[in-house]
């Protein structure tokens, strides 16, 4: 199913999010296309929701280019992971953790080939999907630092949390029909 496509299945109470998704990602003015859809793909990845990623992915080649697609995926491989572990020094009490080496690979932070500043704001997006405050905060400073503004960090985050918020509406639609579902016959 196209991405279009399976936005308008989207049931009435979601209304407002295929109202955003229109305005934010049809009609979006704020971001490069580079930039929207990096941030589209990374973020569908990180909501987890099988039939929004399959979506977003076989609309992606026509949005961005194929180092761009790579990159964006790559953001979100990488956050994926690190928003685990930073996410666990911000919970822990014991601050020695933040004092040890991660000893994770982190090679696709640099060399992803596509502008600094988009990587870091899918990384952001990410970031802020998965509630890492110490990802956020390290990935938004590096935007602000690089020119951006504030505006734009704040139009990425709200295209991944309209994305974040489809994805668990079309999961649930899925487990709703799997609820209503008639029982198959025994044979």
């Amino acid at each position: 199913m196209t991405l279009d496509a399976l936005i308008d299945t989207l049931p009435t109470y979601a209304k407002d999010l295929k109202l955003n998704y229109s305005s934010l990602v049809r009609n979006n003015t704020e971001l490069t296309p580079q930039q929207l859809w990096g941030t589209v793909v990374a973020s569908a990845i990180a909501t987890r929701s099988a039939a929004l990623t399959a979506a977003v992915l076989q609309a992606a080649p026509a949005q961005l280019s194929p180092q761009a697609l790579e990159a964006a995926q790559a953001a979100a491989a990488i956050m994926g992971m690190n928003n685990v572990f930073y996410r666990f020094h911000h919970l822990a009490a014991n601050e020695k953790y933040s004092t040890m080496p991660a000893r994770l690979r982190m090679n696709g932070l640099r060399g992803h080939g596509v502008e600094e500043v988009d990587f870091e704001l899918w990384s952001l997006a990410v970031s802020a999907i998965n509630a890492c405050g110490k990802c956020v905060g390290a990935h938004e400073k590096v935007v602000r630092e690089k020119g951006a503004s504030e505006e734009l960090v704040l139009a990425t985050v709200r295209v991944a949390s309209v994305i974040h918020a489809i994805g668990a509406v079309l999961d649930a639609v899925h487990a709703q029909a799997a609820i209503t579902a008639p029982e198959p016959a025994l044979a």
